[in-house]
This record gives C-alpha cells, sequence and structure tokens, in this order.
C-alpha cells in the first residue's frame, strides 16, 4: 500500500506517519514547512519520501499520486488571528491547495481520499453535543476556508465519484502540537508557560468547556476512514466528553491569571460522535485524565516554543476583537 500525506511534518501527520510505517505502508510526505517541523520528522528519516513543495502550486508533486491508494490531505494553515489579519494566504493554502489535491487524486485514480475538516465550521453552535447536520456558521477566514476545503471534496465525490471523506476534528491535543509564534491552541500556550514557570492564562473565567482529543485517537479515526467503503460522508470526531479549561489547569497543576473573554468562541465544543462510532466502527479511547500525564513526559518539545503572557496576548489578539465583538 502507498499512502501519500499532505502536511506530514505537521503535528497529526507525523503521528499518521508512524502508524502507516507500523502497517507496512509506503509513504510519502507532501509539506511546505509553514507549519510543520522537519524535527517531527528526524525519526522516520531514511523510511519515507519527503517532497517540499507548496500545493496551492501545481507542479512536480502530482505525480507523486500515481499509484497511490490513500491520501490524508492534512496539509492547511490554522489559527484564528493570522487568518483574519491576512486571509488570502488561508484561502491559497486551504482552498485552492485543496483543489489541487482533490485533482491530482481524481486523476491518479485514488482507492481513498480522507480530508481533515475543522469543527470551527459550525462556529457558536446551538446545540450540544453537535451533530454532523447542525448549522454551518463559520466566524472567522481560517473556519470559512477548511470548510470551503471540505465542499470542494464532496462536491468531487458528488460529480466525479471521487472515493473520499471528510472528518471534522474537535480540539485536537498531544505529542508535536504546534510551537510556531502564532498565539493558538490551549496547550501549545500552556505547556510553555509551565516550562518557563509563567502562570497559565485562562481565558475568562476558565469554565468553557472544550471536546479535547487525543492524537492517537484522531490518526485511528483516519485510518479507519480510510479503510472505510463509505463514500461522501462527514464524520465529527471527538473525545466522546467535554472538559473545562479550569481542569486542564488543575491537571497541569500551577498558578493562573485570568485575561479577557474573547467574541467568537463557543462557550462549548462537544462532537456528537453517533455517527462515526456506527458507520465506521472508531471509538476514543483516550481520557484527558490519561492524556495529559502523556502530554507531560513529552513536555520539553515546547522548551523553544514562545511564552505568552496577559500583555503579549492582548497585543496579538487585538484584531480579534476589532473584527469578531460586533
Amino acid at each position: 500500500m502507498k499512502s501519500i500525506i499532505t502536511g506530514g511534518a505537521g503535528f497529526i501527520g507525523s503521528h499518521l506517519i508512524d502508524a502507516l510505517l507500523q502497517i507496512g505502508h509506503e509513504v510519502v510526505v507532501l509539506d511546505n514547512f509553514s507549519t510543520g517541523r522537519k524535527e517531527n520528522l528526524e525519526h522516520v528519516a531514511g523510511k519515507i519520501t519527503l517532497i517540499e513543495c507548496d500545493l496551492a502550486d501545481k507542479g512536480e508533486w502530482i505525480s507523486a499520486f500515481e499509484h497511490a491508494d490513500w491520501v490524508f490531505h492534512l496539509a492547511s494553515l490554522a489559527d484564528i488571528v493570522p487568518s483574519i489579519q491576512n486571509p488570502e494566504s488561508y484561502f491559497r493554502s486551504n482552498v485552492d491547495a485543496t483543489f489541487n489535491v482533490v485533482e491530482a487524486a481524481r486523476h491518479a485514480s485514488v482507492k481513498r481520499l480522507v480530508y481533515t475538516a475543522s469543527s470551527s465550521c459550525y462556529g457558536i453552535p446551538d446545540h450540544y453535543p453537535t451533530a454532523e447536520d447542525s448549522e454551518i456558521q463559520p466566524q472567522y477566514p481560517y473556519a470559512l476556508a477548511k470548510r470551503m476545503g471540505e465542499e470542494l471534496v464532496l462536491h468531487w465525490t458528488q460529480l466525479y465519484e471521487l472515493p473520499a471523506i471528510s472528518l471534522r476534528f474537535f480540539n485536537v491535543y498531544g505529542p508535536r502540537s504546534r510551537t510556531s509564534g502564532t498565539y493558538g491552541a490551549v496547550f501549545g500556550v500552556f505547556l510553555a508557560q509551565k516550562l518557563a514557570g509563567k502562570p497559565f492564562t485562562i481565558v475568562g473565567d476558565g469554565e468553557q468547556t472544550r471536546d479535547f482529543t487525543y492524537v492517537s485517537d484522531i490518526v485511528e479515526a483516519l485510518i479507519k476512514s480510510a479503510e472505510s467503503s463509505c463514500i461522501g460522508g462527514v464524520y465529527n470526531v471527538g473525545s466522546g466528553a467535554t472538559v473545562s479549561v479550569n481542569r486542564i489547569v488543575e491537571l497541569l497543576e500551577g498558578e493562573s491569571v485570568h485575561i479577557p473573554k474573547r467574541p467568537g468562541e463557543p462557550d462549548c465544543t462537544f462532537a456528537d460522535i453517533t455517527k462515526i462510532r456506527s458507520e465506521l466502527g472508531w471509538n476514543p479511547k483516550v481520557s484527558i485524565e490519561e492524556g495529559v500525564p502523556k502530554l507531560l513526559e513529552q513536555i520539553d518539545y515546547w522548551r523553544e516554543a514562545p511564552v505568552w503572557d496577559a500583555d503579549s496576548i492582548a497585543e496579538a489578539t487585538t484584531d480579534w476583537f476589532r473584527y469578531l465583538d460586533k
């Protein structure tokens, strides 16, 4: 079996590589290292084929799709504030690139394409847990671009019978999660603060809850999706629970400070995973109480990550409040 992973040098992609190599796949990684890290691939050097390329530009990378069995399209730009500040780059990376990938997959007649969508497409949901048929109401360009990529994939399944499936991830965490200079995911922020002996910056009162899903469960969902015969389906991938930010701080153990609540963010994310359980036979295995200690075992990974405080976060999120506080 030959598998292609776009964004394979990233957080989730690098864990997916490990799983695919373990089951004997030939793995080809396509990445431009805009967010992925070469360090994430050091342990698989010589075991994979790495092609450095920009998927938004057609090029020689398309030939890698020949004779591919599975394609996992993980490559994208993430984070809210940068998408507000520079929407064009997000549409290039998350929409234009997706178009090129689905076309490459179609012309190569791949057996399966799995697209990684985002639960941010639901915006501020009306119901919890949130099911796949809930209203789509993205709040910022990142969420919109990921949803548009998903629509491309689903349209290609309908029109061209591309054997594809889409997974909407909820709050993924685990070793190798992003350490970029962009203010973003809570665990990356908190772990760098813990290493630096700084207080955790809790947004609002900390009672907001998130569906934190451990990366090994995400990888299993990706592989089960590739193995399935379902075409054109959309599936939530979550932990089956929702956990408060205050609980995360308890598990990480440290002092904390509170910063202003932000507009455009839901008070809760909580995936209804009934569909993926029944149709794909996938179930999450790692609870937050099991996942956080696993993360702390590899905390040195975040030693070079930026350390945020209340003042630097306020400066970095100025445009967040400017455009979303309406």
